[in-house]
């Protein structure tokens, strides 16, 4: 099993983190959604300026190997809405999201937000709902003229 330093975003992960959106979405997500839907989603990597001022308002992990290459990262603002959760397709199933999420979860109960919700893919919402997250309904957002599906959830946190 592979260690990975879990630590908040810097500056300097911003154009690593924005990369690696891009390749999740266009790579990671190839088994749930069309090449039509993935480029509606991700048409080209984030603008860095946008990026920046995307993530510099949430609360933003990262995850860390070999002295710096970002492998996964994962976000929520300060209402608990899970926004971006992303790894390496190089990196699934290696556990980068279960060690974000575990971290990213008890920030939330640190910071006393009773509830965590997100819109979440196809891919993310099995990995949500083996961590006790609750199914609300389905959803068909609209990006670049292209209807993609995704699921509302949430989950209730209670403190230990």
């Amino acid at each position: 099993m592979t260690t990975f330093l879990i630590r908040p975003l810097e500056n300097r992960d911003i154009a690593a983190t924005a990369t690696l959106f891009f390749r999740s979405v266009r790579e990671g997500a190839a088994a749930h959604y069309s090449a039509a839907e993935r480029a509606a989603w991700a048409p080209a990597p984030p603008d860095p300026e946008n990026w920046r001022n995307r993530l510099i308002s949430q609360h933003v992990l990262v995850a860390e190997v070999d002295e710096g290459r970002i492998v996964g990262f994962m976000s929520r603002d300060n209402t608990g809405y899970l926004d971006l959760a992303f790894t390496d397709p190089d990196r699934a199933g290696q556990g980068v999201a279960a060690a974000l999420y575990a971290r990213l979860e008890e920030s939330a109960l640190k910071d006393r937000i009773a509830r965590l919700s997100c819109d979440a893919s196809l891919g993310l919402r099995p990995f949500l709902l083996r961590r006790g997250w609750t199914l609300l309904r389905e959803q068909y957002p609209v990006r670049q003229g292209v209807t993609l599906r995704n699921f509302r959830m949430e989950k209730i946190l209670t403190s230990p």
